[in-house]
């Protein structure tokens, strides 16, 4: 982020615009066809996607926030909060819900900049050993974006293009979810083959992102030979893309640390002053609102907060537990005592006497700012614990009782049981070995709930995996929830509904 968080003032300017925007005549300042005279201002518009990546509507606010309260680990703490959070959490949105119109218009906002950097590129007579590398960035952005449209929205409309033609555009129908897909892996491939294998900042894609998200792509497909075959891959080469586990769980969630596991990040810079830009609201929206060493400044909005059944049954001897909560805080001052969980509302009445998240927030790096909005996280989309998991699972379905598949789980659960660099090791969790397929699926999928716990990926595991019925039943994490098969996808938002009404078909 801190290369091109500014970039997006000048993406803004080149009639780059969203499906949610057809209805508009696009105006820019600079014409696309006449700025694209170099690779120079390809590469802007490529850094323009990733800029938008970093806006508060994608995924520290409102499109974050949605993937967290739909899965079954993380609840509304403040009652008076917006209706719209209220009514994911409940999963009684509707296609009216703001906060879904607000991720909806960012993503394709992301995916008009990617469009507009491969069209301008296009224009250019340049050999393709120069200009792939850069609008192989691109084709990961675009990729990357439609992972989580389609996710969300099933049949979605796809554009591969610049949009030039408003009215054609504004009676497009919806492209099936088998297309969209076979879409998102043949910009992965293309951005496999042309990017390197190592870039100096992971907010830039490399090799290896585009590899995972291939092996996150396939597995959610139900595509468990091609899954297994590209977490394989990965595995195998994880030397040449400089990519392994961290020793030491705390170091993926300290801002102040750069760790070789994750492959693919949102770069913070603890700079708020661009306001929806670089603004990092995931951490305050999961704090305990509180007043530490920053004197009045609030720490946290306590909007969201885990379950409390999510904390009290996991092992307290699994050192993950113990770095995905706040259950202790101190009230008032760094020297005041510590509070635990259950006198958090008798501190301020604003809090749940619950656990709050704090895999983001102790150690976000920057001074919080206003209201607790700046930090220095590193948010990773995606890291090598995961392709693990991925390999796994997919090795699973395709055949089972493997010691290989194990072993992989067995990585992942060995840094959970050391813990802390330097501590007496536990014996949680411990070893999976002669599983039958099922306990084995069973286990993987609770293996990456808490591996992965927080991370925005739960409600995507919770879809893929059909579990609504019976993670959101009574004995569920987060009690009984009315759940039918229409939850598993939000509604296309109704403006888009209005302006073609081929999306509600």
């Amino acid at each position: 982020m801190k290369k091109y968080k500014y970039l997006f003032l000048l993406i803004g300017g080149l009639s780059i615009f969203g499906c949610s925007d057809l209805e508009e005549e696009p105006v820019g300042i600079l014409a696309p066809e006449s700025y694209f005279t170099s690779l120079d201002k390809v590469q802007i518009a490529v850094q323009g996607a990733f800029a938008y990546m970093h806006n508060r509507y994608f995924l520290t606010r409102e499109t974050g926030m949605t993937l967290m309260l739909r899965s079954d680990m993380v609840e509304i703490s403040d009652p008076n909060t917006s209706l719209d959070r209220r009514d994911h959490n409940s999963l009684t949105d509707a296609a009216t819900n703001d906060q879904t119109y607000q991720g909806w218009k960012i993503m394709y906002q992301i995916i008009a900049s990617a469009n507009q950097a491969i069209a301008g590129a296009d224009q250019l007579n340049e050999e393709a050993a120069v200009k792939n590398p850069i609008i192989a960035q691109a084709y990961f952005a675009r990729a990357f974006t439609y992972f989580h449209l389609v996710q969300q929205f099933g049949a979605i409309p796809y554009f591969d293009a610049p949009i030039d033609n408003v009215q054609e555009a504004s009676n497009v129908s919806k492209t099936p979810v088998a297309d969209v897909y076979a879409n998102i892996i043949a910009d992965l491939k293309f951005a496999k083959e042309w990017l390197p294998n190592t870039q100096t900042n992971k907010s830039i894609p490399a090799k290896s992102a585009a590899s995972a998200f291939l092996a996150s792509t396939y597995l959610t497909m139900g595509d468990y030979p091609n899954a297994y075959a590209e977490a394989k891959d990965f595995i195998g080469k994880k030397g040449d893309y400089d990519i392994d586990l961290e020793p030491d769980f705390q170091n993926l969630f300290n801002a102040d640390i750069v760790t070789k596991e994750p492959i693919f990040i949102l770069d913070y810079t603890g700079d708020s002053s661009l306001g929806n830009y670089s603004t990092d609201y995931l951490v305050p929206l999961t704090g305990i609102r509180k007043d530490l060493q920053f004197g009045s400044t609030q720490e946290g909005w306590a909007v969201m907060v885990p379950a409390l059944k999510v904390y009290t049954d996991w092992d307290p001897l699994d050192y993950r537990r113990a770095v995905s909560f706040n259950a202790t805080a101190k009230f008032g001052s760094v020297t005041a005592p510590d509070t635990p969980y259950t006198g958090f509302f008798a501190a301020d009445s604003r809090n749940k006497n619950q656990p709050y998240i704090a895999k983001y927030t102790r150690f976000r790096g920057a001074t919080p700012g206003a209201e607790g909005r700046a930090s220095s996280t590193k948010y990773a989309m995606i890291r090598y614990a995961e392709v693990l998991l991925i390999a796994a699972e997919a090795l699973n379905e395709v055949t089972p009782g493997t010691t290989e598949a194990d072993g992989y789980v067995n990585q992942v659960r060995k840094r959970a049981r050391d813990g802390a660099v330097g501590s007496v090791p536990s014996l949680v969790p411990a070893n999976v070995s002669g599983l039958s397929q099922t306990d084995f699926r069973t286990m993987i999928l609770e293996e990456r709930r808490l591996e992965l716990a927080f991370e925005q990926k739960r409600w995507y595991d919770i879809v893929r995996r059909k579990l609504g019925t019976t993670v959101f039943s009574a004995s569920g994490l987060e009690g009984a929830k009315t759940f039918t098969d229409a939850n598993y996808l939000i509604a296309i938002p109704a403006n888009e509904v209005i302006n073609n009404p081929k999306l509600g078909l």
